[in-house]
């Protein structure tokens, strides 16, 4: 049977190159994001599953895995993947505005995404299914003025732990992979210079985000009696375990 997969932030970056490996290997995608334009770019076939929502929308994420269920019957593997950033400065000087817009989309929206398809998986026949979490580098060590970001990831750490627990008796797998400086538009000025602990600004070495890709592949692709909790890749050279 054809494997299906839910990807979200599938529009742009690390969600949209995954999206076009899957596609590639062929699954049943489904795309979720923001915009139904670049979901659409992203897909380039109609055979891809177009799902239009915001994850930290609860009524916007019912409706796409309620739409996922009628047309498929069944989810086998969530990339859970959408996330924002904030401009990097102190504390004090990020706007509640733009903690509360990052805490929507990188925790709600993860919490949110999580919960539909753990319900999805757990009561499918066959039952069971796989939910990768997008973690960071920064679930492990922040960069300087990242308080919101590095606070999400940290909590996306303490999800992944707690769905992989309770997934057992459901054989519902959950890992997490942290990713550090693939190429994306996001990182794209990594490669001209990035704030360093010691205040000095440096380039820093990125990776092809289609190495990510083939990561998520390798996770999603093993049976559910095997898991990945934690996986991190990283363009070899960057300041990571050197960071501070």
């Amino acid at each position: 049977m054809q494997k299906t997969i839910l990807i979200t932030g599938a529009g742009a970056g690390i969600g949209r190159v995954t999206a076009r490996r899957f596609l590639a290997e062929g699954w049943r995608v489904a795309l979720m994001g923001r915009r139904e334009a670049p979901l659409r770019e992203t897909a380039g076939t109609d055979d891809a599953l177009i799902l239009p929502a915001d994850v930290g929308q609860p009524a916007e994420v019912d409706a796409a895995f309620s739409r996922l269920r009628a047309e498929w019957g069944r989810l086998d593997v969530l990339f859970n993947n959408a996330g924002i950033a904030a401009k990097a400065a102190p504390i004090d000087e990020i706007p509640v505005e733009e903690w509360l817009a990052v805490m929507q989309t990188n925790i709600s929206g993860m919490y949110l995404c999580a919960r539909a398809a753990f319900g999805l998986m757990r009561h499918q026949t066959p039952q069971g299914g796989r939910i990768i979490n997008n973690g960071s580098i920064s679930a492990h060590a922040p960069r300087p003025g990242s308080a919101p970001y590095t606070t999400t990831k940290h909590a996306v750490t303490g999800l992944t732990k707690t769905l992989a627990l309770d997934g057992r008796a459901f054989n519902i797998a959950c890992g997490q992979i942290d990713i550090g400086n693939a190429l994306t538009d996001m990182t794209q000025g990594f490669t001209q210079g990035v704030r360093q602990a010691d205040g000095a600004m440096k380039a820093e070495p990125t990776m092809p985000s289609e190495d990510v890709a083939a990561a998520v592949l390798h996770m999603a692709g093993l049976p559910l009696t095997t898991n990945v909790p934690f996986m991190t890749i990283m363009a070899r050279d960057m300041p990571f375990i050197g960071r501070g």
